[in-house]
């Protein structure tokens, strides 16, 4: 895996799709291509209420990428330093073979240049010691990019927080049953 963490707060996402539109533009790519991807899940009933969840499908940047495996002429490729999966376009032949080894269907094909395109959560901007294009410009900052070590675990600050507001003693408490109603003694039936 690299030695990055894209983490997505799906509890603050509202769909907005501002992450692939940037990521988009900063590649410069036409219409056609997503490296990155919003998935929308649902609607299911919450409450009586209709819930939709949105899911960010980045670049899993894989310990042992199937597209690095099954591209024949090295242009994708893992940077050793940091385990970012890229492709290098001078490279690529355009044969897709890393579109159908992936299995999550990351790289994309790009119909201006002929040739596979995928998430390399912008190095180019990494290297600079800035943010992917996607995190950098997310409206509702709930994407998250670094090293695992420096990440804020925002998603135990949210229940500790979510705890503290209902009181410890919910917390330590371990859950009873329900009390049970009293019984009435059962109504014997008298002999004639």
């Amino acid at each position: 895996m690299s030695e990055y963490y894209l983490f997505h707060d799906s509890s603050k996402c509202i769909g907005c799709l501002s992450c692939e539109v940037h990521c988009k533009e900063n590649k410069r790519l036409p219409v056609g291509p997503r490296l990155c991807r919003v998935m929308t899940v649902g609607p299911k009933m919450v409450g009586g209420l209709p819930k939709v969840d949105f899911i960010f499908m980045p670049c899993f940047h894989c310990e042992r990428p199937w597209c690095v495996a099954a591209c024949p002429t090295g242009a994708m490729q893992k940077r050793a330093e940091d385990g970012i999966v890229f492709v290098n376009e001078e490279l690529c032949v355009g044969c897709k073979a890393c579109m159908r080894a992936c299995p999550w269907g990351v790289p994309q094909w790009n119909p201006e240049t002929g040739k596979a395109v995928k998430c390399d959560y912008c190095k180019d901007r990494v290297d600079k010691g800035l943010e992917p294009a996607c995190v950098a410009k997310c409206v509702t900052k709930c994407l998250h990019f670094g090293r695992p070590e420096q990440m804020v675990d925002s998603r135990r600050e949210r229940h500790a927080k979510a705890m503290a507001a209902v009181g410890w003693e919910v917390t330590l408490r371990q859950p009873t049953a329900p009390a049970s109603k009293p019984r009435k003694p059962p109504v014997r039936k008298q002999a004639e």
